[in-house]
């Protein structure tokens, strides 16, 4: 009784290992996410911010030696915070039992998580700290996906800088003088090359931009009101049928439609 009392009040993640799911190996947690919302049912917690503190166990399944360091190949902590934000953003809530069961399955939104432990706590309502915990696993909880950001796409042509930043979400993807000389391949990298090399002349002259070469990396600059300038070779040739030797206008349309967006302008 004593070891199932310790599993309980212990972090999701002690119960997580006490009730291994077959075949799930790896497990990512989160620990001590504290935010501070209007939340609850009572007429004495409304117009007033109490903390909620959040603890997180996501079993996963391992990508293996397949994910080769790549950091879009494995579920990021930040979808965990993501996930709780957004939820917490979208509406406010009376139950902590509505906020729980749409945050995890929101997380279970995320193709390489199979199953959720979250702990949500009320460290503010008295000399105590209430809380309730919840398990759910994939295929038994449904929500709609979350719709970030949709950026306009905007070329820059080779040689030319940023003078003036674009308003609202945007994705700069420079331009380069095609490379020719090689086979098709060997063309196609070394113009990319000197694009991603564009994209650092950039970036260098804007603190508010960043040089992005991941999805990871793109949607974390755009949900954090960053503007990613894009390093197109590891994406392009990452993405099957992707258009490698294509121009740089070609490669800024399949960009657009990767994310959503309607179109390409010039800056």
């Amino acid at each position: 009784m004593s070891t199932e009392m310790n599993t309980v009040f212990e972090h999701p993640l002690m119960r997580a290992e006490a009730l291994a799911l077959d075949g799930v190996a790896d497990r990512l947690s989160l620990r001590d996410y504290e935010v501070a919302v209007e939340v609850g049912a009572f007429q004495l917690e409304r117009d007033v911010l109490q903390r909620l503190r959040f603890n997180v166990a996501v079993e996963i399944k391992s990508p293996g030696e397949a994910a080769g360091d790549d950091v879009d190949a494995i579920l990021s902590y930040d979808k965990i915070t993501e996930a709780i934000d957004y939820e917490l953003a979208a509406e406010r809530l009376n139950l902590l039992e509505t906020l729980a069961e749409r945050i995890a399955a929101r997380i279970l939104l995320e193709p390489q998580a199979k199953r959720v432990f979250l702990r949500i706590e009320k460290p503010d309502r008295g000399p105590f700290v209430l809380g309730l915990e919840i398990v759910r696993e994939v295929g038994l909880v449904e929500v709609e996906a979350a719709t970030g950001p949709v950026p306009q796409i905007i070329l820059v042509p080779a040689g030319q800088s940023v003078d003036v930043l674009p308003e609202g979400p945007v994705v700069l993807v420079p331009e380069a003088a095609p490379q020719t000389g090689g086979d098709a391949v060997t063309d196609a990298r070394i113009t990319l090359l000197e694009a991603e090399k564009n994209a650092w002349r950039i970036a260098a002259g804007h603190d508010q931009m960043d040089v992005i070469a991941t999805r990871t990396e793109l949607d974390w600059a755009l949900k954090n009101g960053r503007i990613p300038v894009w390093a197109p070779s590891r994406m392009l040739f990452d993405t099957p049928d992707a258009p490698i030797s294509g121009s740089a206008q070609q490669q800024a349309q399949w960009l657009a439609e990767e994310l959503g967006a309607s179109d390409v302008r010039s800056v």
